[in-house]
């Protein structure tokens, strides 16, 4: 596959670049600020510069970190280790919106946002985390049954992220509905779509059969500061 290269280390290039406004850190280490998706970069995986982390962390803080591997230093711990899937997208542009009866997601939603990624868990996900780019939801009422929205970027990319339906809903094409929103939103700006997935998930296969194609897989951790 032709390389991409922003992709191979989006977490640095979001927080350092796009994100940066919303991120905390160093020329080496940051982080996105509390609120926000519980997310770490380094400048360099193969020597994280933890140390660069300290003035902007708190002791019991869990955060996500991808590509990164070897013994936790001073003062961390590691909860957990599995793997994921990025995914670019390879398809078509689809040729209308087909979720138009979506609403979008305003601050006041963040809460229901919140609480159906919390049941849900499609990833690291935070109060603010709809403040990073356009989300869009389907209600029964004003309950926030399905959402999917925009997390990282880098220059010509966008990801698709906190893709969730809740358990009572499932089954009726919510989530590829609001994907198709979000790829056709993407190509129109000329963007490139990608998203991530746990090896674990079986979403994996949804996302291949609508026409993402894995790009890599990293290593991902789930840190917590002492």
């Amino acid at each position: 596959m032709q390389g991409h290269p922003p992709l191979e280390h989006i977490f640095w290039h979001a927080l350092n670049g796009a994100h940066r406004l919303w991120s905390s850190g160093s020329d080496t280490a940051r982080r996105y600020t509390q609120g926000f998706s519980p997310i770490i970069a380094f400048a360099n995986p193969d020597a994280p510069d933890f140390a660069a982390l300290a003035p902007w962390v708190v002791p019991g803080e869990m955060f996500y970190c991808d590509g990164w591997a070897g013994a936790a230093p001073p003062g961390w711990r590691i909860d957990a280790e599995t793997t994921m899937f990025r995914m670019l997208w390879q398809g078509p542009t689809p040729d209308s919106d087909p979720a138009a009866d979506a609403r979008p997601l305003a601050p006041e939603h963040a809460q229901q946002a919140l609480q159906l990624a919390t049941l849900c868990k499609p990833g690291p996900f935070g109060i603010r985390t709809i403040e990073l780019g356009d989300y869009f939801g389907y209600f029964d009422g004003e309950q926030l049954i399905a959402m999917a929205g925009e997390r990282m970027r880098a220059p010509g990319y966008c990801e698709i992220s906190g893709v969730c339906t809740h358990p009572d809903y499932q089954g009726r094409g919510l989530a590829r509905k609001l994907i198709g929103k979000l790829l056709r939103r993407h190509q129109q700006r000329g963007e490139r779509s990608f998203l991530h997935v746990m090896r674990t998930n079986p979403a994996h296969q949804l996302y291949l059969d609508m026409g993402f194609r894995d790009y890599l897989e990293s290593t991902v951790r789930v840190l917590v500061a002492e």
